[in-house]
């Protein structure tokens, strides 16, 4: 019998002690809000004395500013609807004046006819958790200030890998886009148009293998070396067969497709002759409406082998033409989970618009890479080449020639 009711004794200590000396704040709240009741974990987290708060002051007492309205504006009201309330985070002002970030659950016991009697109040220190989601919130902020200065150092770099704006051409009409995939890569497309010391205009379109810092360092050199080989002969095939020796000389360097001619204006005219290494066909945009793709004879890759063999094509442009050249992006762009864009969707896309000046041939196909949204994996560049309309009629001759 008396080890009954020692044991009985013990567990009413026990349990006394747990609850005194819990590792969480209790404290029962009349329905009013006075504290009828609260424990010495809370107290000493407070540093209240019990007499300062028992039936001398509410729970809402103990709140900051800002957890007193929210008590009283959500909590209370949410607690009175549905009886209980959990994980709410508050602050707790304790008695030197220092604010304790807490995370509260409050049940509400009911008397047998269905009053309320007490609120009971479970109260967890969330210092440490609070410091976590500081930290988190710092490092995503610092995060996003990498992410915004990589964005800028992209864009930046690219920006010096493109002309800001191309030249005026006496009686032609020019127009360029370039888009890019990702905000945070430099890409590899590239374009120029520049006047040669003839009177005649060299021009340029073509993509580097890779992105990021290796593609603008090859898409530099590229740039850097067509103008200058173009200076010494125009040629497109000796132009072509210079970067192909260039990009040869280290196998580490890069490759690239491009195509590369020279354009001459003429009173009823302009003539565009064409030297390509695997780029895509042109594409023609006649005055009549009609539309047709302009082989670029050359499919090796420069800077892949070094003797690869290089043709040209002669295209004649008559008042109302355009022609097109354009990188890979936009003929790669993935339309849906196994299915890309093909060069004879773009030829059937082309056949619908009107006659279009070079201008016009470019918006139209960044409504279509708009269209396409985040299909387009890869950068896109574009160049046009416009005559304005007057007569009609153009041609395309093709002529051969080795390295």
């Amino acid at each position: 019998m008396r080890d009954r009711e020692a044991f009985s004794a013990l567990l009413e200590d026990s349990a006394e002690d747990l609850y005194e000396n819990a590792p969480c704040g209790y404290l029962s709240t009349l329905p009013d809000g006075h504290i009828a009741k609260v424990n010495g974990t809370l107290l000493r987290w407070l540093g209240y004395e019990r007499e300062q708060l028992v039936g001398r002051r509410r729970f809402a007492d103990l709140l900051s500013v800002g957890g007193k309205l929210y008590h009283e504006t959500h909590f209370a009201p949410l607690l009175r609807m549905q009886g209980e309330v959990g994980g709410v985070a508050l602050e707790m002002v304790a008695a030197d004046g220092t604010r304790l970030p807490v995370l509260v659950n409050s049940t509400v016991r009911m008397s047998g006819d269905g009053e309320p009697l007490l609120i009971r109040t479970t109260v967890f220190d969330a210092s440490d958790r609070r410091a976590y989601e500081r930290e988190l919130l710092r490092a995503r902020q610092e995060a996003e200030r990498e992410r915004d200065q990589i964005q800028r150092l992209a864009t930046t770099l690219q920006r010096t890998l493109l002309p800001p704006v191309l030249p005026a051409v006496p009686g032609v009409e020019t127009a360029t886009h370039y888009h890019h995939a990702s905000p945070f890569e430099v890409g590899g497309d590239f374009y120029d148009l520049f006047p040669l010391a003839d009177g005649r205009w060299g021009l340029f379109l073509g993509d580097v293998c890779g992105k990021g810092a290796n593609a603008a360092a090859v898409t530099s050199l590229t740039r850097y070396t067509l103008r200058s080989a173009a200076v010494y002969d125009p040629d497109p095939v000796a132009v072509l067969t210079n970067l192909n020796a260039v990009l040869n000389q280290e196998a580490a360097t890069g490759f690239c497709t491009v195509a590369f001619g020279v354009l001459t204006v003429e009173p009823d005219r302009c003539t565009l002759t064409l030297a390509a290494g695997g780029h895509p066909p042109g594409l023609l945009l006649r005055a009549d409406g009609t539309v047709e793709y302009v082989e670029l004879p050359g499919g090796q890759l420069i800077g892949i082998l070094p003797d690869a063999h290089i043709a040209t094509t002669t295209l004649h442009l008559t008042p109302g033409d355009t022609f097109v050249l354009y990188t890979d992006g936009l003929v790669e762009a993935r339309t849906g989970s196994d299915t890309r864009y093909s060069e004879e969707e773009l030829l059937d896309f082309a056949a619908t618009l009107p006659p279009v000046s070079a201008a016009g041939a470019v918006d139209a196909l960044v409504g279509l890479l708009d269209r396409f949204g985040s299909g387009v994996e890869d950068d896109a560049a574009v160049l046009a080449i416009g005559v304005p309309a007057g007569l009609s009629g153009a041609g395309v001759t093709r002529a051969a020639a080795g390295p």
